[in-house]
């Protein structure tokens, strides 16, 4: 792999940062100003292109719901938009779509409970600025669908934005090796309201439901082939037997790219079944599957194998891919790979059994299926949880950023002050405006049946 260039020190580069407001000034990262020619449903139907026409239908239902729910799943409209965007010029690993519902709890390899970003579809290597003002966008829109508005949203969008800009600052101040292996643990957490407490607890709970375990037991039964998922569809169906068949080799071409440890235990696995999966919002209609697996003792393990495209970040940011943060050669074949390696990246802490592969010119990556992953629900939060939360997620973010070797030009570039703070706060709000029009504009076409 080719050696990202940086032959400037850590001062050196914060001071980099420092001089590159006189070349993009921090106020101008609150404009935002429509292209000319701007077309989000257009956008939206090029991505419909490429996926399973019969689930379209349900990932617009699912869109529709309110205007989070439709943001939730319009990263590349955002994209687009942001390739216009001001941009400070120091490029770390971005999660590429880190709305605050993209981060929750899982368990680590270890079974400690972990805070930390949980989906990396859309990771790249991008500008700073695209993932914090998704972020922030995200706390107005979700906000408002709790009931907030006013000064008082005001305010959480800018303690968000003023704890991204802490977070990073103060992870950039550790070792290396401590920006990269700090656990955003549930344990070693800062001092929350007991209201917030409350909710981490219930999470919690919810997510003892959420294991292979309670898959197994729920979506498995006894067949003539053996144990088979009972379909529901359309969210679990049954594969095509000529798609069945290929199973074993698509199993076999996963365990080359995991680590050697992970790839001896799960050469004693044998597939039992598989089937098609619908997840999430935006992820609707990309070719999904779990995949039951039975060890020599009758446990069962249930992974996920998800289709992955190009990120929205290269395909409609149009932001090419930087040389020496991932491998080229096989970047270029393997969009999983991208997916896999952001992923270890920006996580404190990964799931061990990442992977991927690619079968019939399409590109996957492979994990643990309920590995008690959760989200915190967002509607039921009081003013004092959501704004928690939302603090929390930038935090998070922070750190991520950390990891990558030109965040010390990102921290210097934002400094200790409030000017990059109050701007990005301000564009999200103009931001969340433009998303709740085009909300409006795709229920019009929903209705009208434009993609159907």
């Amino acid at each position: 792999m080719t050696t990202i260039a940086t032959p400037l020190t850590e001062e050196e580069l914060y001071d980099a940062g420092r001089a590159a407001r006189s070349r993009v000034p921090r106020s101008s990262q609150a404009d935002y100003t429509p292209a000319p020619g701007r077309d989000p449903l257009g956008i939206l139907q090029r991505q419909h292109e490429n996926r399973l026409q019969n689930l379209v239908k349900l990932r617009v239902e699912r869109m529709s719901a309110s205007a989070f729910a439709f943001y939730r799943g319009t990263a590349a409209i955002q994209a687009a938009d942001l390739s216009a965007a001001p941009e400070a010029g120091g490029e770390v690993v971005i999660c590429g779509d880190a709305h605050i519902s993209n981060f929750g709890i899982y368990r680590s390899p270890e079974r400690s409970m972990v805070f930390d970003i949980n989906d990396f579809d859309e990771a790249a290597v991008g500008p700073f600025e695209w993932d914090v003002k998704r972020m922030l966008t995200s706390v107005v829109l979700a906000g408002r669908s709790v009931g907030l508005g006013g000064s008082a949203l005001r305010s959480i969008v800018l303690s968000s934005a003023a704890m991204y800009r802490n977070s990073l600052r103060n992870a950039l101040q550790s070792s290396l090796y401590g920006r990269y292996f700090r656990v955003t643990s549930l344990v070693d957490r800062q001092i929350l309201s007991p209201d917030s407490e409350r909710m981490i607890k219930r999470t919690l709970k919810e997510s003892e439901k959420r294991t292979s375990e309670r898959v197994a037991s729920r979506t498995l039964t006894s067949g003539g082939e053996g144990l088979q998922f009972v379909e529901n569809p359309p969210v679990l169906t049954r594969l095509e037997p000529e798609i069945r068949v290929l199973v074993d080799q698509v199993f076999e071409a996963y365990r080359a790219t995991v680590p050697t440890n992970i790839a001896l235990m799960l050469s004693q696995y044998t597939v039992l079944d598989v089937a098609r999966r619908v997840v999430g919002v935006g992820s609707v209609g990309t070719r999904c599957f779990i995949i039951a697996l039975g060890d020599p003792t009758g446990d069962i393990l249930i992974l996920q194998l998800k289709e992955a495209d190009k990120s929205v970040v290269q395909q409609f940011g149009g932001i090419p891919p930087v040389v020496g943060y991932l491998d080229p050669a096989i970047l270029a074949e393997h969009q999983g790979y991208r997916v896999v390696g952001c992923q270890r990246i920006l996580q404190a802490v990964s799931d061990p059994f990442l992977g991927y592969l690619s079968l019939e010119g399409l590109s996957f990556y492979m994990r643990i299926f309920r590995n008690r992953n959760a989200s915190f629900e967002i509607a039921d939060m009081n003013p004092t949880q959501f704004s928690e939360y939302s603090q929390a997620c930038a935090i998070v973010l922070g750190r991520a950023h950390a990891r990558s070797p030109k965040a010390q030009f990102v921290s210097g570039y934002i400094g200790t002050g409030g000017a990059f703070v109050r701007a990005a706060a301000e564009w999200a709000h103009k931001y969340a405006a433009q998303a709740e029009a085009d909300y409006a504009t795709f229920l019009d076409a929903a209705r009208e049946g434009r993609f159907e």
